[in-house]
């Protein structure tokens, strides 16, 4: 099995503090793994780590084997929308989209793709200051999308989207990965999770559950909701 992502004991101090402590998984070819846990529980710090953003402390994370930092082209290779990466309100969508080709490194045509892609092309002569939360939210997904990657980083990637766009981006995410792209899904969304993810970690600091979306299913007698409260409820 071909491994997209890895954590390996990655754990960061914060302080005296662990944000994370020994979270350890993989993130296959082909699946949809979701990262869930309630606020401050160190999901964004592991994405972070994975993406080069903050040093472990101890372990370490990887994507196709290597440092993120190391990679060359790395956007060509990991997609990567987390919470906090703003767009200037000034650009209008397709001249952030070919800021981000450019620093990509990718092919020109790729801004026309993903604008079609994440249904966008209409919009896509308007200022960003002028777009809605869902419309800013695709944006985000096809910058992470413009380098033609085959790992996508999303955190909370359904924020904001109303249920036509959540109704596509599932789509999107079923087909990335059946194509042998792989995604790495942070999300308070559990019901939308559940409906499109192969293997779930439950973080708390430490990784409280880590397994298939069945087995996590199994213990909340057949939710992932009801698995999710269950584990938390045991940890304390």
């Amino acid at each position: 099995m071909t491994i997209h992502a890895s954590f390996e004991e990655f754990s960061k101090k914060r302080g005296t503090r662990f944000a994370v402590e020994n979270l350890t998984f993989d993130v296959p070819a082909g699946r949809v793994v979701g990262l869930i846990g309630p606020n401050g529980a160190g999901k964004s710090t592991a994405l972070a780590g994975l993406t080069g953003l903050v040093e472990a402390t101890s372990g370490r994370a990887t994507v196709f084997g290597h440092d993120y930092r190391t990679l060359f082209r790395p956007a060509t290779k990991v997609g990567v929308n987390l919470d906090g990466m703003d767009v200037e309100p000034g650009l209008t969508g397709r001249r952030h989209l070919r800021i981000c080709q450019l620093a990509a490194g990718a092919d020109r045509s790729n801004v026309e793709r993903v604008l079609e892609l994440v249904d966008l092309a209409a919009e896509s002569n308007k200022k960003v200051r002028d777009y809605s939360l869902g419309m800013r939210q695709r944006l985000g997904i096809a910058s992470a999308l413009v380098g033609n990657p085959e790992l996508l980083v999303l955190d909370e990637p359904a924020n904001g989207l109303d249920p036509e766009g959540i109704q596509w981006l599932r789509k999107f995410l079923r087909k990335f990965a059946t194509a042998g792209g792989s995604a790495l899904v942070s999300s308070h969304q559990l019901l939308e999770l559940e409906q499109v993810a192969d293997e779930v970690v439950i973080l708390k600091q430490k990784t409280l559950f880590r397994g298939t979306l069945k087995e996590a299913k199994a213990v909340g007698g057949g939710s992932l909701e009801a698995a999710y409260f269950k584990i938390l409820e045991g940890s304390r």
